[in-house]
């Protein structure tokens, strides 16, 4: 996902010089000149200095943390800004600034609740817009379409805006919105290559697979070098079988995105099936690295080098995608097969039964909800 961030609100030389000495002005005023001309580490030599002399002070607090977020101390400003957040828990702009750090840093449950309280204070396109990247961060897709929709009624041509609502629609599994956010990028930019990967993607999943491919190669046509155009290709021609196809456009993914995550794993599971699994691995590695909670990255791995004859090597992945999904047979199964292989035979035979105590509560489970269906 591509988030975009905003640049703080500054305040500098806030403090008057009837209430500050006149050193302290110049040194409020020689940070200031020096966030303007880019001299950071001046600057954050000034307000430090400043600081000193008021170490109360909101203002001399934000505008030292924004000298120093500009040197890349992220840390640092948060710090600052939570410290001058205390002395004035009200304060619009330290709340602002702060979140702002949060969400650069990642911090989205930090960020979150001091967005929902500028959203609804201020409701200007900054806070609300931030608030609903914040929400999607945090896989909350509904709450942040609900908070997308109203940035986008504050600024309707934004396309980063639009882009990310149609994407909380479609994670939210809304098809029908996305579409109607589909409408609104083409009425701002007819040949927006994000506009048709989203519905490309929103086909594939109804199984509209025709419309799936139409709207992929349309993307690919407006920009071939768009992030997922010929992933989401290769993913229609690998379910309708074509590997040869599948595989030329993961491999053009990759060219373009090295650590794509599903062109790396589908690209490594056609290699294996076509009994290249040397090939395979490195691909596999990749994708799981790139994602580690990719569990058919680390079980397709594992199978790979079972095939090879590296049972010692296929354990920590088996391993892995069972962590991942404890009810996944076919990883359990490979992994008693593994340590068979290995001489463990007593661990070898428990993730066997496993595998069949599962797939028969599966099956189990799947009779009863056909009984209760047919009743």
């Amino acid at each position: 996902m591509a988030l975009f961030f905003f640049a703080a609100t500054l305040s500098f030389g806030s403090c008057t010089a009837q209430t500050a000495p006149s050193s302290l002005q110049s040194l409020l005023v020689a940070g200031s000149q020096a966030l303007q001309s880019g001299d950071n580490a001046a600057a954050e030599n000034a307000f430090r200095r400043a600081l000193t002399q008021q170490p109360n002070s909101v203002e001399i607090l934000n505008d030292l943390a924004i000298a120093v977020t500009r040197e890349g101390k992220q840390q640092d400003a948060i710090a600052l800004y939570e410290r001058a957040l205390k002395l004035e828990p009200q304060n619009a702009t330290t709340t602002r600034n702060l979140a702002i750090a949060y969400f650069r840093s990642q911090r989205y449950r930090n960020a979150w609740p001091l967005l929902e309280r500028l959203s609804a204070a201020s409701g200007d396109f900054q806070a609300v817009d931030l608030a609903g990247f914040t929400l999607f961060a945090l896989d909350r897709y509904r709450q942040a379409a609900t908070y997308l929709e109203r940035a986008n009624r504050l600024q309707p041509a934004d396309l980063p805006t639009l882009d990310l609502l149609g994407k909380a629609y479609m994670r939210s599994g809304n098809y029908k919105a996305v579409a109607d956010v589909f409408a609104r990028i083409m009425v701002v930019n007819p040949n927006s290559a994000a506009a048709h990967v989203m519905m490309g993607m929103a086909a594939d999943k109804t199984s509209h697979d025709s419309d799936a491919l139409a709207e992929y190669q349309a993307a690919a046509k407006a920009d071939p070098r768009f992030p997922g155009v010929h992933s989401g290709l290769g993913q229609l021609y690998w379910k309708q079988g074509k590997l040869d196809l599948a595989a030329t456009e993961f491999r053009k993914e990759l060219d373009l995105y090295p650590t794509d995550p599903v062109s790396n794993c589908l690209l490594g599971q056609i290699l294996r099936k076509q009994n290249h699994p040397a090939q395979a691995v490195p691909y596999l590695k990749a994708a799981a690295v790139a994602n580690p909670k990719y569990k058919e990255a680390f079980f397709e791995w594992g199978k790979c080098e079972l095939t090879l004859e590296h049972p010692t090597e296929a354990v920590p992945p088996l391993r892995k995608a069972i962590a991942l999904d404890p009810q996944y047979i076919q990883a359990h199964y490979a992994l008693g097969t593994a340590l068979r292989k290995l001489g463990s035979t007593q661990e070898a035979s428990h993730e066997l039964r496993l595998a069949e105590q599962i797939q028969a509560a599966q099956r189990s489970n799947y009779t009863r909800k056909l009984d209760a269906a047919s009743h």
